[in-house]
Order: C-alpha cells, then sequence, then structure tokens
C-alpha cells in the first residue's frame, strides 16, 4: 500500500474522524486514510505527542478513540479552517447567543496557540459586525438547556415571558377561573421540544404544543425552562419535511410548509425592471420595456402586497387577481381619509 499523503495533512485528517465519531477499528482508519496499520500506530502516537488523549481499545475489531482532556492541547487547522473560525467567533457577537465577550476570549485563546503562519492569516481576517439595537440576547443557559431537551427527546416545561422578563398574563377570563380555583394563574406551557433554529439574530424553538395541538415557535429570549424536563417522546415530522421551509411558511402567516406567502399578487409597473429589483427581496421582477416591467410579490394579506407595491411610488398599470385589486381600493380610501383629516378637509 503507497502511503501517499503528507504527515501534517493525514495527522488533520486522522484527528477529523477520530472527532467524528467514538470509536474507530484500526484496519478501517488505514483503509480511510489509504496507510498501513503501523502508520496509524505512529500517528496515533504523534497526537498522543501533541497533547491530544487518544486512547486504544482491544478486542476483535482493536482500534482507538479521542478521549476528553483537561487541557487545550496544540490545534491542527488546515487554512480554511482558521479563516472559518475567525469568522464564526467575530459573528458570535450578533448571533443574539449573548456570547460576544465569550467569543472574543475563544479567538484569543485559540490564536495563541496557532502556528505563525495561520496566526497571522487570522489576524487578516477583520470584520465589523453589526448588531440588531432591538434584538434582545438570549442567555447561553436557556440555549443549553433547549438543546439539551431536544436532543433528549424530552418533554419540555417553560414559562413564556414579556419582553420586560415578567411572567406574561393569561387573559382576564383564565386569571379569575384559576384565581377562583386557587391555582397558577399562569401555568407553565408543555410542549415536545424539536429544533433549536436561528432567524435573523433572534433564536426560536420549533416545537409540538401539547395543550394546543399544534405546531408553535417560541422566541428563545422569552422563554424561562423549568427543571426537571418532562417524559422522553417520539419526534414528530415537521410538516413538509423540511425544517427551513415550514419556518420559513411560519413567518410568513402560513401553516402549508411550503414556504409561500398566503397572498401572492402581480401588478405591471411604470419603472423599469432595475430601479425595483434591487427592493424585491423573494418578489419576481420581469422587464416588459425600458419604462415598465411586471413585479409579482407575496405578504400576509392582500392589503399587504397592495401597501408592498405602493412604496415604489409609481402608476400601478394593471393588478391581479382581484383581491389585490379590491386591497388597493381600501387602501385609497384610507389613504385619502388620512390626507383630508390632515389638511382639515
Amino acid at each position: 500500500m503507497t502511503e501517499r499523503t503528507g504527515t501534517s495533512s493525514r495527522l488533520l485528517t486522522l484527528l477529523s474522524l477520530l472527532q467524528a465519531r467514538r470509536d474507530w477499528p484500526g484496519a478501517t482508519l488505514a483503509e480511510r486514510l489509504d496507510v498501513t496499520p503501523r502508520t496509524v500506530r505512529r500517528d496515533v502516537d504523534r497526537l498522543r505527542e501533541l497533547g491530544y488523549p487518544v486512547q486504544a481499545f482491544k478486542g476483535p475489531d482493536g482500534g482507538y478513540r479521542l478521549g476528553a482532556g483537561s487541557e487545550l492541547p496544540p490545534l491542527l487547522f488546515d487554512d480554511d479552517q482558521a479563516v472559518a473560525l475567525a469568522l464564526a467567533l467575530q459573528l458570535a457577537a450578533t448571533s443574539g447567543a449573548g456570547i460576544g465577550e465569550a467569543a472574543a476570549r475563544a479567538l484569543t485563546t485559540v490564536r495563541q496557540v496557532m502556528p505563525a503562519r495561520l496566526r497571522h492569516r487570522v489576524d487578516a481576517v477583520q470584520v465589523t459586525p453589526l448588531a440588531r439595537s432591538a434584538t434582545p440576547d438570549v442567555d447561553p443557559a436557556v440555549l443549553v438547556a433547549l438543546t439539551a431537551a431536544v436532543r433528549a427527546h424530552e418533554v419540555l416545561r417553560f414559562d413564556h415571558t414579556t419582553p420586560d422578563r415578567s411572567a406574561a398574563a393569561p387573559p382576564a377570563a383564565d386569571r379569575s377561573s384559576a384565581a377562583t380555583r386557587g391555582q397558577d394563574p399562569a401555568p407553565p406551557r408543555r410542549v415536545e421540544p424539536h429544533h433549536l433554529v436561528a432567524r435573523d439574530g433572534r433564536w426560536y424553538l420549533l416545537a409540538w404544543d401539547l395543550d394546543r395541538g399544534d405546531w408553535r415557535t417560541f422566541r428563545a429570549d422569552r422563554l424561562v425552562p423549568r427543571i426537571p424536563t418532562g417524559p422522553r417522546f417520539t419526534p414528530r415530522q415537521v410538516p413538509g419535511g423540511d425544517v427551513a421551509t415550514f419556518v420559513d411558511s411560519v413567518f410568513k402567516g402560513s401553516t402549508s410548509g411550503s414556504g409561500s406567502w398566503p397572498c401572492t399578487g402581480t401588478v405591471e409597473l411604470a419603472l423599469p425592471a432595475a430601479d425595483v429589483t434591487p427592493f424585491a427581496h423573494d418578489g419576481v421582477v420581469e422587464p416588459l420595456g425600458p419604462e415598465r416591467c411586471r413585479l409579482t410579490l407575496g405578504a400576509w394579506s392582500w392589503v399587504g402586497v397592495a401597501a408592498a407595491v405602493a412604496r415604489y411610488d409609481a402608476d400601478v398599470l394593471t393588478a391581479s387577481p382581484p383581491e389585490l385589486a379590491r386591497a388597493f381600493a381600501v387602501l385609497s380610501g384610507r389613504f385619502a381619509a388620512a390626507a383630508a383629516s390632515s389638511t382639515g378637509g
């Protein structure tokens, strides 16, 4: 067998394999690395010399596993991994996870144990992440609790809070009936947690609400998990089978799981396509001439579609379907009344 890979590159590959799963038979590692079992043993010894706690196990398929070390050993990164790590840790400040300071310290720690060549490359990757001022950070302990419940498939109980972190009060009818029974006026929500997702700087828990019998998304910064968690459950399939598409549908006001808007309309605008395209977002723009284009876009309501078209400050030449035309009439009446009241007419 020809040992055709360089030692440094092979060590990186070996380390990646050991991190990918718990146990690796020696023969399997040799096959994956295209080397002899003797070379695998030598490479394992090199990793141990670098501080990686590689353990050997015996048996018919004796092999190796990467144990948990008490100290951070020298890190082995290739150039692309180093750049990716530097970018990820710098962008962590805008992740909404409340780990900006910890990420900065982690980047400093990792940088110190890198070879000079990679350290210089990491230092060259400088970005200025801009956080959304109105987006609250999530307590990292909450994210850990949520991901632990998702991973263990255990029912999660939590209190839902308002933006000022005070417990959210139930409707008046619920408060009065609960007070009559002498119960907690705000019982905890009970859900089957399925996914923790990040969207536009916010973290959300996608879960099956046991009390409402439906899928729900909850902002993680407004959750206060209760310990301990509940019994284990069998995970359900997200409608449509794709988490990203389903969550996108939810934020568009649709429950179809298709990722489409509930209302989609088409208009012809007296504007060049080049003037419309930069602001169309997920809309579709078709040029019809030097000063005319067709725009197809969606929103959570027909009035929402009409309002989105109105922002282009251009003549609307045609509009379909009829529901969109009626929405323009509704907005026209509202805007006319607002203009009249503002001018005293």
